[in-house]
């Protein structure tokens, strides 16, 4: 028998809880053991709760029980959540966690102190919600030299955007829609800033590099500047407009950034649409391969938290360590303005002239009341800037995702 700690009874942690509980007999099939929830870690009371017998407040009675051997990290924050993760795995209690936020900004001490204690710590959640993309990187694509991993990584943006696009709706009004159906926090912020998507690639970059890719050092630009306007030249091109996080690895020069790209209707990406997520991979020898699914969402997100306690579950029977392409230092990343890309350009109609003159090789000239959009040649972001230093107008940018 397997036994089982939650901390943190809401939104994931029920959802933890209800996967382990409904889907038991299944779970206990595939690793040969049952698993039992012991305890749920909580503030609060839940009275008529199924299981309000299980819940305890003081996070010592899980640390200190020897029966438990895997805890699922649900709170959130990087708090006590950090606190008590670090106290689980120095007693050798492997932990899971949906927690981007800890695992982005703590993740390869907490990974060397499971090494330590024999345990694991798992992320699978943290990133994409429901959809397998850290355990693919680690074990699937193991043989491979990733050259990129680009996605759709925020499912807010992503259903203000698709609207945007295909409704024709404003930025404003899409966003509150999107509170009043609990798809956006009632601060936004984290999320149409761009910074919810940054930590997440943030994380993927840690393991395509095998080092820290820190949050902080990569450019993040959010949705905020998309308009209507942009969605209609985009149309006209066959494209759309994603917020789009990435790592690219060119020549051993790595980059990042999260930004607002236009993108081919006709790209796998385009097609990711409303809440749902999509994480584009390229591999040296394998080529392309997409994951896709719900990025976020309560049995979605606990269903990845759970994969891990199988995981763990599998190993420790077996006696293994979980392999994990995270190691030890930091990673430099380079300027993003020296990346080679095109992109698109609109100013108003009566400018299109000193645009013209200002960048050379403009290409697919498209107007629409009274703006002229254009896309570039292949140069880099800082060839751009430098080209339109100077030309005396409003310049609107959004870079074109490369096929």
């Amino acid at each position: 028998m397997i036994k089982v700690a939650v901390l943190g009874y809401g939104t994931v942690g029920s959802g933890v809880v209800q996967v382990l509980q409904d889907n038991n007999e299944l779970i206990a099939s595939r690793i040969e053991s049952p698993i039992e929830v012991k305890y749920i870690l909580d503030l609060r009371e839940f009275p008529g709760d199924k299981n309000e017998d299980l819940i305890v407040h003081d996070v010592n009675v899980i640390m200190d029980d020897p029966e438990i051997s895997i805890v699922c990290e649900t709170m959130g924050g990087t708090g006590a959540a950090y606190e008590f993760t670090k106290t689980a795995l120095s007693r050798g209690k492997s932990v899971c966690t949906s927690n981007k936020a800890l695992v982005e900004k703590y993740g390869p001490e907490l990974i060397a102190l499971a090494g330590k204690n024999n345990c694991n710590y798992l992320f699978e959640a943290s990133v994409g919600g429901g959809i397998p993309i850290i355990r693919p990187i680690n074990t699937s694509l193991a043989p491979e030299h990733i050259t990129s991993i680009v996605g759709i990584l925020n499912g807010t943006t992503n259903y203000i955007l698709t609207k945007m696009d295909t409704e024709g709706a404003d930025y404003a009004d899409v966003l509150k829609k999107a509170q009043e159906l609990g798809y956006a926090e009632r601060d936004p912020e984290a999320d149409v800033e761009g910074h919810d998507a940054g930590r997440k690639i943030a994380i993927l970059g840690s393991l395509m590099t095998g080092k820290t890719v820190h949050y902080e050092d990569m450019y993040v630009e959010g949705i905020t500047s998309i308009d209507t306007l942009d969605f209609a030249f985009a149309g006209a091109m066959n494209k759309t407009v994603k917020l789009i996080a990435g790592i690219y690895d060119n020549d051993g020069e790595i980059t990042a950034l999260v930004a607002p790209h236009m993108v081919n209707k006709d790209h796998p990406l385009a097609g990711v649409n409303d809440v749902f997520n999509g994480i584009y991979v390229t591999g040296n020898m394998l080529g392309e391969v997409m994951f896709y699914g719900k990025g976020a969402g309560k049995l979605a997100t606990a269903s990845a938290v759970v994969s891990d306690v199988v995981d763990i579950a599998r190993a420790d029977i077996k006696g293994v360590k979980i392999p994990c392409a995270w190691g030890e230092g930091s990673q430099k990343l380079t300027d993003h303005r020296q990346r080679k890309g095109r992109f698109f350009l609109r100013v108003k109609e009566t400018d299109s002239d000193k645009l013209k003159s200002a960048v050379n090789g403009l290409a697919e000239e498209t107007v629409i009341d009274g703006h002229a959009g254009y896309i570039t040649g292949l140069m880099t972001e800082e060839e751009l800037d430098k080209a339109l230093a100077g030309i005396g107008t409003d310049v609107k940018m959004i870079r074109l995702l490369q096929a």
